[in-house]
């Protein structure tokens, strides 16, 4: 099922073409209106949008970083310097979750919010939903971008179920009385969900649900939770990702199951860059890199070259849905990473080698760093909850040790605790855990 074939199945330098123009009106723009760009683009030598040029220059411009932003607003400026419209022009506002202290503000004017359904509704669309389909959703969208993305449910004609987070008995109330044929959720919860279900006999595999929709954070693509959750649930598993000052649901996967399409073609320009030193990437099948994103068509508040942070690798080869644009699985974040001894350790890569060693292991994780901060030295403990009916499973850390130490090249010191011992969430997991840590440098 595409929403837009037209769009969807354009072949993809045809979309470049048409985005290197929608790029240059959108770099008129900001140096129209967006006081934060024409500092930024003028102290990099960039005097006129003719200086900047076309999307075959991009990779010459300055990346954008989210503290740039941060560090831009004031009390009279809430929402920082590269606010481009009047207030009176400005239709919604979101908010970040603020964990670093006051939330950043997302503005959108009433197009960008119609962009942004336009291009959850995409992204949903190609996990196999459509009109009449009932959905429940788990995400308390309140202030967070997630509201926009829940509004492309009305656009395709769903039957929208909201039960937000929190209440695992509510949500299935509706599965069961309401008959939803569709959840989105985290992984994690999907995965919770499942062993309160069989811990009270409730037979996910008998009960109307044949979508889990997942997002929110790295582990929906992962071969091994994947197919636990499958078998859990009965139901097919498909995978979205957005990135809150860009656009939600920006990426959604299809059936096919081999990364996420760009839902967002037309609205945002994609690049992969070295993490370690800002260069460019290919966009070649198989590359892997940082995400960079850059608005075409956003009014309130554009975004050029900004730093997601989120490591992903990219297919551009053909899909059999017929989309044509790249997909992308995201490996890890750089928030998240890990270095032990000169290794770069997402905490999603450890889950999914641990996750192969099901039966035997429940696929909840804890990752124990022994000091405050990036850089570990080895081993690094990492606690792994064993299943439900397993004793001692001898030799089984030690499988895993060797098997972290094959496949992600650095030394881990596993812990097994019985079934039960790890926390669950009703929406997203923290697998690293710095409650053994000793401060920095102690």
């Amino acid at each position: 099922m595409i929403l837009e074939p037209n769009v969807e199945t354009l072949p993809w330098p045809e979309q470049v073409r048409l985005d290197d123009a929608l790029y240059r009106e959108q770099i008129k723009y900001l140096f129209a209106n967006s006081p934060f760009y024409q500092q930024k683009l003028r102290k990099a030598g960039f005097e006129t949008p003719a200086d900047v040029g076309g999307l075959d220059d991009i990779a010459k411009l300055p990346t954008t970083e989210k503290d740039e932003l941060r560090a831009t607003r004031t009390d009279d400026q809430p929402i920082g310097t590269h606010l481009a419209v009047p207030m009176d022009k400005v239709a919604r506002i979101y908010s970040t979750s603020g964990t670093t202290g006051v939330p950043s503000y997302i503005p959108l004017t009433a197009g960008d919010v119609n962009n942004w359904v336009t291009t959850s509704a995409r992204s949903y669309t190609a996990a196999g939903i459509g009109p009449g389909t009932r959905i429940i959703t788990t995400y308390g969208a309140g202030p967070f971008v997630a509201g926009a993305a829940l509004d492309a449910f009305a656009k395709l004609g769903m039957c929208h179920i909201p039960v937000g987070s929190g209440n695992t008995e509510r949500l299935m109330m509706a599965v069961r009385l309401l008959k939803a044929e569709a959840i989105a959720l985290t992984p994690s919860y999907a995965l919770h969900l499942a062993e309160w279900a069989r811990d009270r006999k409730f037979d996910l595999r008998a009960s109307s649900v044949k979508n889990l929709l997942v997002a929110g954070e790295p582990g929906g693509g992962e071969p091994a939770m994947r197919a636990q959750l499958e078998d859990a649930w009965g139901a097919q598993v498909t995978e979205a990702m957005g990135i809150g000052d860009i656009s939600p649901s920006l990426w959604g996967e299809c059936p096919h199951k081999h990364g996420m399409h760009l839902g967002g073609r037309g609205y945002v320009h994609i690049e992969l860059i070295d993490p370690d030193n800002g260069d460019a990437v290919p966009l070649t099948n198989g590359a892997r890199g940082e995400l960079v994103l850059t608005h075409l068509r956003q009014q309130a508040a554009p975004l050029l070259r900004f730093r997601t942070r989120d490591h992903v690798v990219i297919w551009t080869e053909p899909c059999a849905c017929g989309r044509t644009s790249p997909r992308v699985r995201c490996i890890g974040r750089t928030d998240d990473m890990l270095i032990v001894r000169g290794v770069n350790v997402f905490p999603s890569a450890v889950r999914e080698v641990v996750h192969r060693f099901q039966p035997d292991v429940s696929g909840v994780i804890s990752i124990r760093p022994g000091v405050k901060g990036v850089k570990q030295n080895p081993p690094l403990k990492v606690v792994v909850e064993m299943a439900e009916k397993v004793g001692g499973a001898d030799g089984l850390a030690k499988r895993i040790e060797s098997d972290i130490r094959a496949k992600l090249v650095f030394s881990a010191a596993v812990e097994l605790v019985p079934f039960g011992s790890l926390p669950r969430s009703d929406y997203k997991s923290k697998i690293v855990d710095f409650s053994e840590a000793a401060p920095s440098g102690a």
